[in-house]
C-alpha cells in the first residue's frame, strides 16, 4: 500500500487555525486534553481508540490521570498526512462530547 502524501508546513498551519488547541511540536501535531477526573480522560481515549481503529491510524499518546497528551504524524509517510489532521478533528470532536465535560 502506498503512503499518504505528506503535507506542505504552510499547509499544517493553515489547518492548524480549524483546530481549536493544536501545534506543531517536533514535526508531529500536538495536543494536551485536560479533562475533570480520570474517568473522563479514559472515556475520551476509548472513543479515540475505536476511531483510531477504524482509520487504521493510531496516536502516539500518554496519560496520567485527568491529562491525556497526543502526538500525531503518520510514520509510514514520514510526516504529517490528512491523516493527522482527520485524527485531530476527531479528537477534538470526542473531547466536546457531552460525556467529556
Amino acid at each position: 500500500m502506498t503512503p499518504p502524501a505528506t503535507l506542505a508546513q504552510d499547509v499544517v498551519e493553515t489547518a492548524l487555525e480549524d483546530l481549536p488547541g493544536w501545534q506543531l511540536d517536533q514535526n508531529k501535531l500536538y495536543r494536551e486534553f485536560v479533562f475533570e477526573d480520570f474517568s473522563q480522560a479514559f472515556g475520551f481515549m476509548s472513543r479515540v481508540a475505536l476511531a483510531a481503529e477504524t482509520a487504521d491510524h493510531h496516536p502516539e499518546w500518554f496519560n496520567v490521570y485527568n491529562r491525556v497528551r497526543v502526538h500525531l504524524t503518520s510514520h509510514d509517510a514520514g510526516g504529517i498526512t490528512q491523516r493527522d489532521l482527520d485524527l485531530a478533528a476527531r479528537m477534538n470532536e470526542a473531547a466536546d462530547s457531552p460525556s467529556c465535560t
